[in-house]
């Protein structure tokens, strides 16, 4: 289950683990086959509207709903309430609370200053009208990612977006999980669609009778999902396309092997592409992590799947020292980047590249994914390179406003007509010298 590899010979192998470009999903080749399906599903929501939801979600998640059914009702929002144990609910509003608090610190102020001649040069911060949610319906028994829910809608909440939306597949027996409703309503979301995969997307780009078409689509979802995505890109903004999730963790010898394995687990559980790696100058370390991960993913209820992970896309790697670790560290950009050494914040002005950073023993990657307040929505698969976590900024447009006075014209107009022969654009040329010949 466990590679170890060694910097010193088996840089080629490592440099081909740690660059994740290729897996980011929607680019393989088994996802370009899918294509053309999800291409007709986007052409015939896009003609038949709530009936071909209807169909797609009997043929897909083998539930028949009538039109009356697509909509969550507020008697199952009541319900949900009555589900989720106090406690439980508790823990939803902590992380609520952390995360608009971090958010709210991310709120920009339009501004505008006043140059020379009366010019008036601005930038309006202006929220989206509609942002649509996808959230995937849980697989195998598990309960669906109700902390994407608080990490996806809650920006859009400080953001002041109009009107949010969550589309997610119903259960087998109709329902949407209890979890899921409250996390949406503690968000103050009451428009929850029961309709998933390539068609949720669909219906949110285009619109249907019963769905409204939004502005933005946030949220992860499978394969289908993302190219669903990609193709309405365009008709709508997105947030990004998500690859499977991933973890690096940079340590020396002052780490404890079973924190690194329980960490490296956290991730590799979520899926068989996902990423799980350790880079360390310690082969002390390294063996001691070795038997702290094959003890602890025998207890795993996801042990398969970790597994499976480790073998493909996970690592033990001995560096020469921790400067060669962050330089590989930046070189993978990952999702998750954990420093374990004994002066984090020192080696933390040295990367370069990463979603997120956890700093030390005590701020292991969970924290980040739940209650720390940061956004857990990051980006994958080496795009970390030149994307950010998902933020206020995402819910917001930024609207130039631009104001000249005649005097403005005069100073700066002969230098855009130059520009505008220059490029062959005579039309934008004379614009400009109709309100210089005004002045003269």
């Amino acid at each position: 289950m466990i590679r170890i590899l060694d910097s010193t010979k088996d840089l080629k192998e490592i440099e081909k683990l740690i660059d994740r470009r290729g897996l980011l999903t929607g680019e393989e080749e088994d996802a370009r086959a899918r294509l053309q399906s999800i291409e007709d599903i986007l052409h015939n929501v896009q003609l038949h509207g709530d009936q071909a939801l209807l169909d797609y979600t009997k043929a897909f998640d083998q539930v028949e709903l009538s039109l009356s059914e697509l909509k969550v009702s507020k008697d199952e929002f009541d319900q949900a309430y009555r589900e989720v144990a106090p406690e439980e609910l508790v823990a939803l509003r902590t992380a609520k609370e952390n995360i608009l608090r971090f958010h709210r610190r991310q709120l920009k102020n339009s501004w505008s200053v006043y140059e020379d001649h009366g010019v008036i040069l601005g930038q309006r911060y202006i929220p989206l009208d509609s942002v649509g949610l996808y959230v995937p319906g849980g697989t195998g028994g598990l309960t669906p990612l109700v902390s994407s829910v608080l990490m996806n809608a809650l920006p859009a909440v400080v953001a002041g977006v109009g009107r949010i939306i969550i589309c997610t597949p119903p259960r087998a027996d109709k329902s949407i999980n209890p979890y899921l409703l409250v996390a949406a309503a503690e968000t103050g979301i009451d428009e929850v669609y029961k309709v998933g995969g390539a068609q949720a997307v669909a219906a949110m780009a285009f619109g249907t009778h019963t769905i409204p078409q939004v502005d933005k689509i946030v949220g992860p979802g499978n394969a289908y999902v993302t190219i669903a995505k990609r193709l309405v890109y365009g008709r709508v903004g997105l947030d990004m396309l998500a690859g499977p999730s991933e973890i690096l963790i940079v340590a020396d010898h002052t780490a404890e092997p079973r924190f690194l394995a329980a960490d490296l687990l956290s991730q590799a559980e979520h899926d068989p592409m996902s990423g799980a790696i350790l880079l360390t100058p310690s082969r002390e370390l390294i063996d001691a992590t070795a038997l702290e991960l094959i003890k602890q993913v025998q207890a795993l209820p996801r042990r398969e799947i970790a597994e499976a992970a480790f073998k493909d896309f996970g690592a033990l790697i001995k560096t020469r020292d921790l400067a060669e670790a962050i330089k590989l560290s930046n070189d993978c950009a990952p999702e998750h980047l954990e420093l374990i050494v004994e002066d984090p914040y020192l080696w933390l002005g040295k990367v370069k590249h990463a979603g997120a950073v956890f700093l030390g023993a005590y701020s292991p990657e969970p924290i980040g994914d739940y209650v720390a307040g940061t956004n857990h929505v990051l980006p994958t698969n080496g795009t970390a390179r030149f994307a950010s976590a998902l933020s206020v900024d995402d819910f917001v447009k930024k609207m130039s406003v631009i104001g000249y006075t005649p005097d403005g014209v005069r100073e700066c107009g002969p230098a855009a007509v130059r520009i505008a022969r220059l490029e062959g654009l005579e039309a934008h040329a004379r614009a400009v010298e109709l309100r210089l010949k005004e002045e003269t």
